[in-house]
């Protein structure tokens, strides 16, 4: 039982400190939220691709034999099965990335964008404290009040431009981790094209000297 009290009073301090920041969290919170539901998608629908866990040499055998193919790669095989020579393999894969790999780019694009914003926002309420701290000095008669009020605005400052930094850091890592599964992605879309290319060759080669 004394681990759920422990939790419970880290989400009361982190909750407090949050809202110590005043509005700009309210800024990063929906950033943050962004970002990683994005990158959560993405992260999602890439490891749902299943090319990191088919072997090469079954789905080699998937291509002359189409009532072996499985999932997501077999469903890639029976895109591009039309395709009788290498002009129209080319086509078929063009077509192919433009569905498969230009969506994961735009949300890429977005994470990048709230990875970008997070520090920003960061720095307007460290503005916006440090605004209110002069306020207050400029205002205030050097009592209680006063100081608290600079207590304030210097605390909205510095919470705010390290929560920014928090999560532009974990979300670049995050970013990074993501382009480099994607660009397995495309590796492997290319290497696809490239053994599919070959056994349509070798087939025209075969009719030819049937």
């Amino acid at each position: 039982m004394q681990l759920p009290a422990q939790l419970d009073q880290l989400y009361r301090q982190a909750l407090e400190i949050w809202l110590d920041g005043g509005w700009a969290m309210i800024a990063i919170a929906a950033v943050a939220v962004v970002m990683f539901a994005v990158g959560m998608n993405i992260y999602l629908r890439l490891t749902g691709k299943g090319f990191e866990f088919v072997r090469e040499r079954r789905w080699r055998t998937w291509i002359d034999e189409p009532g072996q193919r499985r999932g997501p790669i077999g469903r890639l095989l029976d895109f591009v099965s039309d395709a009788k020579t290498i002009e129209q393999v080319g086509l078929y894969f063009n077509e192919l990335r433009s569905i498969e790999v230009n969506p994961f780019k735009r949300d890429l694009l977005v994470m990048r964008v709230c990875v970008a914003a997070a520090p920003l926002l960061g720095l307007l309420g460290t503005v916006t404290g440090m605004v209110a701290t002069f306020d207050a000095l400029n205002q205030g008669s050097g009592g209680d009040e006063t100081q608290q009020m600079v207590a304030d605005g210097i605390s909205v400052a510095l919470i705010t431009t390290e929560t920014g930094l928090v999560i532009a850091l974990v979300g670049l890592f995050f970013q990074y981790q993501l382009a480099r599964k994607h660009q397995r992605y495309q590796a492997f879309i290319a290497h696809l094209e490239t053994v599919y290319t070959q056994t349509v060759y070798h087939r025209g080669l075969k009719a030819g000297n049937h």
